[in-house]
């Protein structure tokens, strides 16, 4: 498990005086502002947040040393992150999705389905992305309970149960 958990993006510039707009990706979206010191993906910069306005697809914000339009387009498409241990705690039945990359998938028989690969989501629900061993294949399986009835972070492994036909 990684220190860092990705908890929102930067989509670019808001206005002429440095605001950026922020995507977040937190439960509580407005949450994203008690995580900070947020980092860049490799630590090189880190930035305190001030939201300043919920805007469409998110907030205006500012983060410290960004005071204008250039330095904001600058920082377009840069993802922040926040130190895990200033993220709240997990019930047992949900996780980030940051652990469960390379997670490695089996059926309920225990056959290798593949390495989870990314998990994604676009609105509806989270699916797993699942890469197909030895191929450059991949298959989405839905990240629910009925499909997906065993995540067992400790032993590093997914048991799913995924729709007949889906990995053939």
């Amino acid at each position: 498990m990684t220190d860092m958990i990705c908890v929102g993006s930067i989509s670019g510039a808001y206005g002429v005086n440095g605001e950026v707009r922020i995507k977040s990706f937190t439960a509580d979206p407005e949450a994203i502002a008690d995580y900070a010191p947020l980092a860049t993906e490799d630590g090189s910069r880190e930035f305190d947040l001030q939201l300043t306005r919920p805007v469409k697809g998110g907030f205006a914000a500012r983060l410290t040393g960004v005071r204008s339009k250039e330095d904001a387009d600058a920082l377009r498409g840069v993802q922040l992150f926040a130190q895990r241990a200033r993220l709240p705690h997990l019930p047992d039945d949900e996780f980030y999705h940051t652990d469960l990359i390379g997670l490695q998938v089996h059926d309920t028989g225990g056959v290798l389905l593949g390495p989870v690969k990314a998990v994604l989501n676009h609105g509806a629900a989270d699916l797993l992305e699942v890469q197909v061993p030895g191929s450059s294949k991949t298959v989405l399986i839905p990240f629910t309970q009925a499909v997906v009835p065993t995540v067992d972070l400790a032993g590093g492994r997914i048991v799913a149960d995924p729709p007949e036909g889906l990995f053939e």
